[in-house]
């Protein structure tokens, strides 16, 4: 007999089918266990339906199939036995228009094979019966839906926890109705929740972890065991850990919360395991008791030398205007136009840690509408969709002031020119010649007279970086090139200036590098 290929979906109680007075469907033969369940329902009128059954189905007959001299021979039996040979559910036989009765030597062969059959009655067509038991599954599956996504939630809340790990695994427990257990890389039991089963289930539990441990490629990520009425489940950590479940029964939904565990505790875990997340809270109580960048940086464990990244969300402009803030001129022309994507909120904590994981440290620090990052120098980094980045030169761990300056200068020119990642270059350029003080204080007394107008800097700064281009200008602020030249001429007017002087554009973009 082949493996069935029951769908592993919520599947129907059969009594729940017999419930439905529409349907008046009636129960003359087979177990009356209240446990029997289907997952579909088939029509077939072939004399041998098994190549045609999955598993799990209420099958539908009118009885065309069956021959004249059926009752005196092995017929039924042989027919009723292939049914529950391919996993079949229940049977269900059709009275009018071929048999105004169910044939009485196959009420005789399902109670023999223990297949239960319903008569279904002349005004119930098999379509009703279908549509029903579609209803049905409908309803579990939604309520099944319904409970993992509970689940997933208390789940997450859980992992956020000061006790992440037991109280992830009470969760589980209270979830799946059982019993939840962590073993450590030695298979010791570290923690537990729910009722504790009888030493043979926790036994078995316990060396069915040890299949799932990590041991070489062929290792199984989860298995699975039946022991005492007990369903026994076992799931790898990728951190040397196992998770362990012990429950009285296996519902369809269960494996995708213990997913969902499994990745939470592996992420719990992983902290326990490498130390990073001790070394780095060892890191920071060193720092404020006194110690220096050279101490502290070996505890980050990010080598001898660092980056500094400085990321902001593309489309994050004009952040200093009042919200809804618009030009007459630029609305009057624009109409109609594809407003360019904003950010109007600083990055947050989750896309920060996004941005981390994908940059390849946990070290992060979002400040204002930036995020700044502190990166391993052999890291290879890559453009990030979504993000534009400032990236130092490697340094030793006593020179991330600079290199913090570095990335903010090399952020400030991704910016300008629109490119996605910009790296800090390694010959010194005039801004590295003049004391930083002094740069700021020279910028503020000449872009003065902008300094109420945060959409004139910003054009300024974005004309200057195109060289000058109307066209490409109003493409990068997503106005039309009639309100850049407006912009630009207040520009000159404000600052007194002839812009179109390259000494003077040179000394204007170094300025606003300053900001």
């Amino acid at each position: 007999m082949p493996d069935l290929a029951v769908p592993p979906t919520p599947p129907v109680p059969l009594a729940a089918l017999l419930a439905r007075e529409d349907l008046a469907l009636r129960r003359i033969a087979g177990p009356s266990d209240p446990s029997l369940v289907i997952h579909a329902a088939h029509t077939s009128e072939m004399a041998d339906p098994y190549p045609y059954l999955l598993g799990g189905e209420l099958l539908l007959t009118a009885g065309v199939h069956i021959p004249d001299a059926a009752g005196s021979g092995t017929y039924f039996d042989d027919y009723v036995s292939r049914i529950v040979a391919a996993g079949g559910a229940a049977l269900g036989f059709g009275l009018a228009p071929v048999h105004d009765t169910v044939p009485r030597a196959l009420v005789e062969a399902c109670d023999t094979h223990g297949l239960p059959l319903l008569e279904v009655p002349p005004q119930t067509p098999f379509t009703a019966v279908a549509r029903a038991v579609w209803q049905l599954l409908a309803q579990a599956r939604l309520a099944e839906l319904r409970r993992v996504t509970e689940a997933q939630q208390s789940l997450a809340a859980a992992a956020a926890r000061p006790d992440p790990v037991p109280s992830v695994l009470r969760q589980l427990a209270q979830r799946t109705g059982g019993w939840t257990a962590l073993y450590g890389p030695e298979g010791t039991e570290i923690a537990s929740a729910g009722r504790r089963p009888e030493p043979p289930v926790t036994t078995s539990l316990a060396e069915l972890a040890e299949v799932v441990r990590p041991s070489g490629p062929g290792t199984p990520t989860s298995a699975t065991h039946a022991t005492a009425g007990t369903h026994l489940a076992a799931y790898t950590l990728s951190t040397g850990f196992a998770l362990g479940m012990a429950t009285p029964a296996r519902e369809p939904g269960d494996h995708t919360i213990a997913s969902v565990a499994t990745v939470l505790l592996t992420l719990l875990t992983g902290e326990q395991q490498s130390g990073s997340g001790a070394a780095r809270t060892s890191a920071l109580v060193r720092l404020l008791l006194g110690g220096t960048a050279e101490e502290v940086a070996p505890l980050l464990g990010g080598g001898d030398t660092w980056l500094v990244v400085h990321a902001s969300p593309i489309g994050q402009r004009d952040r200093h205007a009042p919200s809804g803030a618009r030009d007459p001129v630029d609305m009057r022309l624009r109409r109609g136009a594809r407003p360019a994507p904003t950010h109007p909120h600083p990055p947050d904590l989750l896309s920060a840690t996004a941005l981390g994981a994908a940059l390849g440290s946990p070290l992060i620090d979002p400040v204002g509408d930036i995020v700044q990052v502190l990166v391993p120098a052999d890291r290879t980094l890559q453009p990030q969709p979504g993000w534009t980045l400032g990236v130092s030169a490697p340094v030793p761990a006593q020179q991330l002031a600079l290199a913090g300056t570095q990335a903010a200068r090399a952020l400030a020119r991704a910016r300008a020119t629109r490119t996605s990642l910009l790296r800090h270059g390694s010959r010194p350029g005039l801004a590295e010649l003049v004391p930083r003080d002094e740069a700021q204080a020279h910028a503020r007394a000449l872009l003065g007279p902008l300094a109420e107008h945060p959409a004139l800097v910003d054009t300024l700064r974005t004309w200057l970086s195109l060289h000058g281009s109307w066209d490409r200008t109003a493409v990068a602020l997503a106005v039309h090139r009639n309100t850049v030249r407006q912009r630009i001429a207040r520009c000159a007017a404000l600052l007194g200036a002839e812009i179109d002087d390259p000494d003077v554009r040179m000394e204007l973009w170094f300025a606003l590098r300053q900001e």
